[in-house]
């Protein structure tokens, strides 16, 4: 971190993040992924442990979903709280607590008690993912370090699922409680937080206006599109995320193959990885200009999976989609979020997690229902894949016209 001064403010130094406070951000940012994907590995122990509850069938699969669904509805009021109370307390007081709520389940043994517990980890993940990403555009505001930055969120989180889903499988060979305990990481990344992160003022946030008003309305006429695509595309993102092993198994694959199932699983991961490395070294880019393309690749993938048979469809097709996912994510968070003022910016980034958060709940449900009405998941994901493509194309006039009116700061 070090200290800049600006000519009409030669008095008050301002802080300039560096390379410290990104690596807190994006380790923060992988808290959400943690709670997605760290305890699938276990779903059959968890299954098998609670077959007596009535509608265990339903109420399981819920420890891994309701998460997503409580960031979705519990981030538009984090991002009140980021903006009335400020940044870092809200940060702070989430990590701490995912600490205590996320290991719950390693000591308790009732279902019910355990879904509270993942309604908890909800609200924790619906702070920290809003400040994260306030915070990265916040601290990295120059166009070039934002770009980086939220491209490296990307590949962080996405390579971070990749390695929970590996230890999630690791340490559920001592029992369904055991991955649990991997929650209390939150407290080892929130200590260094509190020392080496900071509330930043508008100066030091980007904000060149000389008079910065307390308090200003939501953008809602510039935002309302992009964040309908942001829904869209938390949908699309992670379709071959959930299907990716159902798509395997249906090329022949055994179910018990899961060396084959890992592997397109990570191939495919590695591809998302290199989408948000690519946006992180793009310093000249429009917010949200990539956002039909992503939308694009993603159609190509998903249609190859569709009419190219065999595994060798499924792979290709997997690698074409996730690497638009790559680029996808990081464009879409500074089409929504990266051009607001200083002091709207967590609410709208509280909207923004709502809205991509809310796709990916919806995702195994809407494949669920694509899939029995068209008779098969590959068709599934080929309609899907048809339906990026035709929402590229609103999606490149939007960020044209909301690219145009970025307001200054």
């Amino acid at each position: 971190m070090t200290n800049v001064t600006v000519d009409n403010q030669e008095s008050t130094p301002l802080r300039r993040a560096g390379g410290w406070q990104a690596v807190l951000l994006l380790a923060g940012s992988c808290m959400p992924v943690l709670g997605s994907v760290l305890i699938t590995p276990v779903l059959p122990q968890l299954s098998a442990h609670f077959a007596d509850v009535p509608a265990s069938e339903i109420l399981v699969p819920m420890i891994v979903a309701i998460p997503a669904l409580i960031i979705a509805i519990f981030a538009p009021f984090a991002g009140q709280i980021v903006d009335r109370l400020g940044r870092k307390m809200l940060l702070i007081i989430a990590m701490l607590a995912y600490a205590v709520v996320g290991t719950a389940p390693a000591w308790l043994e009732g279902l019910p008690e355990i879904l509270l517990s993942r309604v908890l980890v909800g609200v924790c993940e619906a702070a920290i993912m809003t400040v994260c990403t306030t915070l990265i555009v916040d601290y990295f505001h120059e166009e070039h370090r934002r770009n980086k930055y939220l491209g490296l969120q990307t590949v962080t989180t996405t390579l971070a699922a990749t390695v929970f889903i590996a230890l999630g499988g690791a340490l559920g060979v001592g029992g369904w409680h055991t991955p649990f305990w991997v929650y209390a990481v939150s407290i080892v990344i929130a200590v260094p937080m509190i020392f080496s992160l900071w509330e930043p003022t508008p100066a030091e946030a980007g904000d060149t206006r000389v008079d910065v008003v307390a308090r200003t309305r939501i953008p809602w006429r510039r935002i309302a599109a992009p964040l309908v695509v942001t829904l869209f595309g938390g949908f699309t993102f992670y379709v071959i995320i959930i299907e990716a092993s159902y798509l395997v198994v249906g090329t022949g694959v055994a179910p018990t193959d899961t060396a084959t199932i890992g592997l397109v699983a990570a191939v495919a991961s590695l591809a998302t990885a290199i989408g948000g490395l690519i946006f992180a070294r793009l310093r000249r880019l429009r917010a949200g200009s990539l956002t039909p393309v992503a939308f694009g690749l993603q159609a190509v993938g998903m249609l190859i999976i569709w009419v190219v048979p065999g595994l060798a469809g499924v792979i290709i097709g997997a690698v074409v989609a996730s690497f638009g996912a790559g680029l996808l994510l990081p464009s879409l968070v500074t089409w929504v979020v990266a051009s607001t003022t200083f002091e709207d910016r967590g609410r709208v980034a509280g909207w923004w997690t709502a809205a991509f958060f809310l796709g990916q709940f919806l995702t195994p449900i809407l494949m669920g229902a694509i899939s029995a009405a068209v008779g098969g998941l590959s068709v599934a994901v080929g309609i899907v894949g048809i339906a990026a493509a035709v929402v590229a194309v609103p999606a490149w006039f939007a960020t044209r016209r909301t690219g145009a009116s970025v307001p200054s700061v």
